[in-house]
C-alpha cells in the first residue's frame, strides 16, 4: 500500500526540527568547540598560556549555569523564539569582542556573554522550547534535533580550522559573529513560532505540574536525576578533553590514539541514530540505562591498554553517550510530563554545566598527580553511580 502523504502538521515539525538543529550546529561550533581549534593560536598570538586561554570556556559554562534555571522559567512564561534569537545576538556580541580582544580581562568578559548565550541557545533551551510547543509529543523532534546537532563537530572543526588557516583565529571569530546575524536570528525568528503566553502563578513564574506525583516522591525522583546527568556529565567532559592524553600515557602509538579518537563522533552519532528509529518504543528510562552501561563499558576496557580494545571501548562509549545525549530530554519530560517542563530542564542544566566547567580540571589535576589508570578507574566509578542511580528510576 502506498504510504499517506504527510500532513501539513508534520511538514512543519521537520521544517522546525531541521531549522533548530541548524542552529544547534552554528551555536555549539561556536561556543563549546570553538577553543579546541583557536586555544592553540589564541594562545601563541597573544602570549597568554593554554590554561588561560581553555579556562574562558570553564567560566561560560559556569555563567550557563548560574542563569540557565531563569531561561527555563522565560521558555516556559514566553516560548523560546525570542530567547533562541536572542541567543545568537549574544553569540555574535560575544564573539565579535573575543576577536578584538587586546587583554585577557577582555577575552574573559567575552566568554561571560558567550555563557550567557549558552544558556539560551544549547540543548537545554532547545529541548525546553520544544517542549513548550509540542507537549508530550515532543519525544521525536528531541531526538531529532540532538541527530543533527551531533554533526556540530563534525561541521564546525573543519571551518574553524579553515577560517583559521585563511583569515586568523580574529577572523574566525568575525566570521562566526557574521554568521549568528545572518543565519542564526533569521533561522529562529522565521521557523520557531510565537507560542501564547502561559498563565503565570503567584509568584511569577510558571507552574509546575507533576501529574499524580505526591511532592515528596517528585523531589526524590527529581533529584535522583539530577545526581544521574551531573554524575555523567562530569565523565563526558572529562574523557572529552583528556582522551588523546590518556591513551598516549596507557602507551599506546600517538597514529593510533588518533585513530581511535575518531571513533567517537561516528559512534555518537550511531547510537542517537539507534535511539531515534528504534528506541522509541523503548521507555526513556531503559534507553539511560542502556546509554550509561555503554559509557560504562567503554570506560572499562580501556583499562588493558590493548589498542584493538580501544577501539571497540570507544565505539562502544561512543554509542552511549549518544543516546544520553538524548535522554537528557526526553527523560525529565516524560517522567515529569511537559508542564514546567523548561523550568525544570534549567534546574537540571546548572549542575551540569557546572561539572562540565569543573571535571576537565578535577581530572587533569589527577592525571598530573597519579596515572592514566588511576583516572579511568574513577571515570567507571563515577559511571557506575550513575548506573545505580538510573536503575531506581521508574521505567513505564
Amino acid at each position: 500500500m502506498p504510504q499517506a502523504a504527510p500532513t501539513e502538521a508534520q511538514l512543519n515539525r521537520v521544517r522546525l526540527v531541521g531549522a533548530m538543529g541548524v542552529g544547534q550546529i552554528l551555536a555549539w561550533s561556536s561556543t563549546y568547540y570553538l577553543p579546541a581549534v583557536l586555544a592553540s593560536p589564541i594562545s601563541q598570538t597573544t602570549g597568554w598560556s593554554i590554561t588561560h586561554v581553555v579556562m574562558g570556556l570553564s567560566l561560560g559554562l559556569l555563567v550557563a549555569g548560574a542563569c540557565s534555571p531563569k531561561i527555563g522559567r522565560m521558555i516556559d512564561r514566553y516560548g523560546g523564539r525570542s530567547i533562541l534569537a536572542a541567543s545568537s545576538l549574544l553569540m555574535a556580541l560575544g564573539l565579535a569582542l573575543m576577536g578584538a580582544a587586546q587583554h585577557l580581562a577582555v577575552y574573559y568578559l567575552a566568554w561571560t556573554i558567550i555563557g550567557f548565550a549558552m544558556a539560551a541557545g544549547l540543548y537545554d533551551a532547545a529541548f525546553a522550547t520544544l517542549g513548550r510547543l509540542l507537549g508530550s509529543t515532543a519525544r521525536s523532534s528531541i531526538s531529532g534535533l540532538t541527530l543533527l546537532g551531533g554533526f556540530a563537530s563534525t561541521v564546525g572543526w573543519p571551518l574553524l580550522a579553515y577560517l583559521e588557516h585563511e583569515l586568523g583565529w580574529r577572523g574566525a571569530c568575525f566570521v562566526m559573529a557574521g554568521a549568528h546575524l545572518l543565519i542564526g536570528v533569521p533561522i529562529y525568528l522565521s521557523f520557531v513560532p510565537r507560542t501564547q503566553t502561559a498563565p503565570a502563578t503567584a509568584t511569577g513564574s510558571t507552574a509546575i505540574n507533576v501529574g499524580n506525583l505526591q511532592p515528596s516522591t517528585y523531589r526524590q525522583l527529581f533529584l535522583l536525576l539530577a545526581l544521574l546527568l551531573t554524575l555523567q556529565s562530569l565523565v563526558t567532559s572529562s574523557v572529552s578533553v583528556h582522551l588523546l592524553d590518556v591513551l598516549k600515557l596507557l602507551g599506546i602509538a600517538a597514529t593510533t590514539v588518533l585513530a581511535i579518537g575518531m571513533v567517537i563522533g561516528p559512534a555518537q552519532v550511531a547510537g542517537r541514530i539507534a535511539e531515534f528509529t528504534w528506541g522509541q518504543g523503548l521507555h526513556p528510562t531503559w534507553a539511560t540505562r542502556l546509554g550509561v552501561l555503554l559509557c560504562l563499558i567503554g570506560i572499562v576496557l580501556l583499562l588493558p591498554a590493548q589498542p584493538w580494545l580501544a577501539f571497540m571501548a570507544i565505539a562502544l562509549y561512543g554509542a552511549g553517550n549518544g543516546i544520553l545525549t538524548i535522554t537528557r530530554g526526553t527523560l525529565p519530560l516524560v517522567l515529569f510530563g511537559p508542564a514546567g517542563y523548561g523550568i525544570r530542564m534549567g534546574l537540571l542544566a546548572r549542575p551540569m554545566l557546572v561539572a562540565q566547567a569543573v571535571g576537565p580540571i578535577g581530572a587533569a589535576m589527577i592525571l598530573d598527580a597519579f596515572s592514566a589508570e588511576t583516572l579511568l578507574a574513577l571515570l567507571a566509578g563515577i559511571a557506575f553511580v550513575g548506573l545505580l542511580s538510573c536503575w531506581r528510576l521508574p521505567s513505564k
